[in-house]
């Protein structure tokens, strides 16, 4: 007597991991699509819902809230960014100089504004846990590690706190928008912020009070 062999419950288990991250990207990608077209104020909940085809509390149960959509639809669109500064070429990527890659690691934040600006402040906005956001702790780590492998002095968590805090898209947007600064300005600020930052004090046997 042949048997039908029934599946197994690691089996199950898998498949529904796959459901979940598929219909996850499903989301995600009716959601970027709905910024392109009409902008981050178009991205709600039941937009998002009938662009992809699903039932509203489909997305409410994967993301809880619309910031917490926002914060999933930003740590989905900055994965291409982490991967160039993880390991795509240098000076962004492995193989430059710390110093010249923490340069080229915020001039190509800034640059990022342009082009996802809104969702990236929207994101920012809308966070209920902001400066705990995986995107965010990301940038840190990378920035501290650059800075100590650049052989930096002080406290260096707190210092790339700092330096992560003046590449938020709030605030490029409002220096760039409001103030009228450019872009390569902001980029070439962020330049001079970081080598003076990175250059160890003159030592001329001068006390300083």
């Amino acid at each position: 007597m042949n048997t039908i062999p029934l599946p197994r419950a690691d089996d199950a288990h898998t498949a529904e991991r796959c459901d979940a991250a598929r219909n996850r990207r499903l989301l995600l990608d009716a959601a970027t699509l709905l910024v392109g077209e009409r902008g981050v104020d178009a991205v709600t909940m039941e937009a998002v819902a009938a662009r992809a085809g699903v039932g509203k509390g489909t997305v409410f149960r994967r993301f809880g809230s619309r910031g917490g959509l926002m914060q999933a639809l930003l740590d989905h669109t900055e994965r291409e960014f982490q991967e160039a500064f993880m390991t795509g070429p240098p000076p962004l990527g492995p193989g430059a100089d710390p110093v010249e890659r923490l340069i080229a690691f915020g001039r190509a934040r800034i640059a990022l504004v342009e082009v996802q600006g809104e969702l990236l402040r929207a994101a920012e906005a809308s966070s209920s846990n902001r400066f705990g956001a995986p995107a965010r702790a990301v940038t840190h780590t990378h920035i501290e590690t650059l800075l100590r492998a650049a052989r930096v002095g002080g406290d260096l968590p707190l210092l790339a706190y700092s330096l992560t805090a003046s590449l938020e898209a709030t605030l490029v947007l409002h220096q760039w928008r409001n103030l009228g600064h450019p872009l390569d300005r902001l980029a070439d600020n962020w330049s001079d912020l970081v080598r003076r930052v990175a250059t160890p004090p003159a030592t001329d046997g001068v006390a300083v009070l």
